[in-house]
């Protein structure tokens, strides 16, 4: 393996669910990312696609892979899972354990700006750039099919990478995303803070801005949102935002509101093979 450490292994549905460490360029720490892989990865002769999850607020790689079920649904079709850490950890700056909506396990998958945060709280370059190549480089990964998906933050995360790089994913889906984060609380704190004071460079990190001037290849967007999830009557989510932006660009769309569904795991645990059969679509 190279330049990254084993951490726990389990075999799962015919293939093996494991953690890895490794000392990350871009954000100058040590991260862990979760990784299934299913039955064919042992095959030295196939290359398999890759789906990223990007977790939510207060998560880490765990929570996926423990809570969502995707196991089995990665098995059937042959799908390796990557599920990276949310933000860097442990890298001493002040403030950053303050509070559960900024700093540690909340890095909201942008490359940071201001002085104080941008050497380590490089998440979407992480994501992006150093993750993919690390994956490739020890397991058999193929570069050319990847798809991203996550929930909450983690869903304005995978909308963003996407966006931003037309052509590297395949697809894209989430579960209950910040969709509009220079309009709700969570976003303007995050952003004032990692970004500064400019908002028009907020706009460049914010999926219902971002889709208003998408040029590239074609991106169908697939969005479930829970009805009864307190975040989206709080307005932190504001789907129906990106659906009007996606609407005025013709960005296909779909949005399900799911009628009685929460923003926890129980939700995504629901609807998680939809997302897989979307992802299948386009990772053949």
């Amino acid at each position: 393996m190279a330049g990254i450490t084993q951490v726990s292994s389990n075999k799962c549905f015919g293939g093996f669910q494991k953690v890895f460490s490794h000392e990350s360029e871009e954000l100058k720490c040590k991260m862990n990312f979760a990784v299934y892989l299913p039955p064919k990865a042992e095959d030295v002769n196939v290359k398999l696609p890759v789906i990223y999850w990007l977790s939510g607020l207060t998560c880490n790689e765990q929570n996926f892979m423990q809570k969502a079920g995707g196991q089995k649904l990665a098995a059937n079709h042959q799908f390796i899972i990557v599920c990276p850490d949310t933000s860097p950890r442990g890298c001493g700056i002040e403030g950053e354990e303050d509070s559960w909506d900024f700093g540690t396990g909340a890095g909201f998958y942008v490359d940071a700006k201001e002085e104080k945060w941008k050497t380590n709280y490089r998440m979407f370059s992480y994501i992006t750039k150093e993750l993919p190549l690390l994956i490739s480089a020890n397991f058999p990964a193929d570069l050319s099919l990847m798809s991203i998906m996550g929930h909450s933050m983690g869903g304005h995360g995978a909308l963003i990478c996407a966006l931003k790089n037309p052509g590297l994913y395949k697809s894209v889906s989430a579960f209950a995303p910040i969709c509009n984060p220079v309009k709700c609380p969570w976003g303007e704190k995050a952003f004032s803070g990692y970004l500064g004071a400019d908002k028009t460079l907020w706009e460049e990190w914010d999926a219902t801005c971002l889709v208003a001037n998408y040029q590239g290849a074609p991106l169908q967007i697939f969005v479930d949102q829970g009805e009864e999830d307190q975040f989206l009557k709080d307005g932190q989510l504001l789907p129906d935002n990106l659906v009007e932006s996606c609407a005025k660009a013709g960005m296909p769309i779909i949005l399900r509101k799911q009628a009685g569904y929460d923003h926890s795991y129980y939700f995504i645990a629901t609807y998680l093979e939809d997302h897989f059969s979307h992802h299948a679509k386009f990772l053949q």
